[in-house]
């Protein structure tokens, strides 16, 4: 059975995706990749085939996203299957690459518990009776991983490059999966991909943000389920 390689978020680690890790470990090999190495994308895409199975289902979400991207421009013939997750296959806008400058800033200067408290967990998920302890995993691990990696990611995905017309050559099952309320990565980048990549399914998790896998997991691993069985 193909095995599985997830990718995860900004300041994630494989907590990101407990849930399906518990319900899909059982059915298939299912790895978790590190992208906390780098700080381009090309590097973390050439870490992950280093030690990808030599042909895999690939899913990525948020800067897992943007990395499953340049797998698919580097390695094309060793992703069988690809799921793009709350991602974006677009450059950082300037302006966006002017904030996050300053968001690396007071990081480097001992901010990054302030940073991911008050500029990026607000605007992770929706409203909702687990909102808080899912945002408690999310601080948990973004300390975990620590100031030099949010570093190092931060300046991936501001130097990110545009992938339309990567997208636009993959030719295997592919599902595009957001939250329905996702603020960080808007509805309009998922339709997007799904026009760029023929026969693409498009997944709306109701009652998630910018991380349905853990917002709502099992409708989550549902729809990763039936993408990986998909014909």
């Amino acid at each position: 059975m193909l095995p599985l390689v997830l990718l995860p978020g900004l300041m994630c680690n494989e907590r990101l995706f407990s849930p399906q890790l518990d319900a899909l470990s059982g059915e298939r090999r299912v790895h978790v990749g590190c992208i906390a190495g780098a700080d381009n994308v090309g590097d973390m895409a050439r870490s992950i085939l280093d030690s990808a199975p030599a042909q895999f289902a690939l899913a990525g979400l948020s800067l897992g996203g943007i990395v499953a991207m340049e797998v698919v421009r580097q390695a094309p013939e060793r992703v069988q299957r690809l799921a793009l997750m709350d991602t974006n296959p677009l450059p950082e806008p300037p302006d966006v690459a002017v904030a996050r400058a300053a968001q690396i800033e007071r990081v480097k200067g001992g901010a990054l518990v302030e940073v991911m408290r008050d500029e990026l967990k607000p605007h992770y998920l929706v409203e909702g009776p687990q909102r808080a302890s899912i945002l408690d995993v999310c601080m948990d691990m973004a300390i975990s991983l620590g100031a030099d990696v949010f570093v190092r990611q931060a300046r991936a995905i501001s130097g990110r490059p545009d992938q339309r017309e990567t997208l636009r050559a993959v030719a295997v099952p592919t599902l595009i999966l957001t939250g329905e309320s996702d603020a960080l990565c808007p509805m309009d980048r998922h339709t997007l991909m799904q026009e760029l990549i023929d026969d693409a399914r498009l997944v709306v998790i109701p009652g998630a943000g910018h991380l349905p896998t853990l917002e709502q997991p099992d409708l989550t691993t549902e729809a990763i389920r039936t993408w990986l069985v998909q014909r």
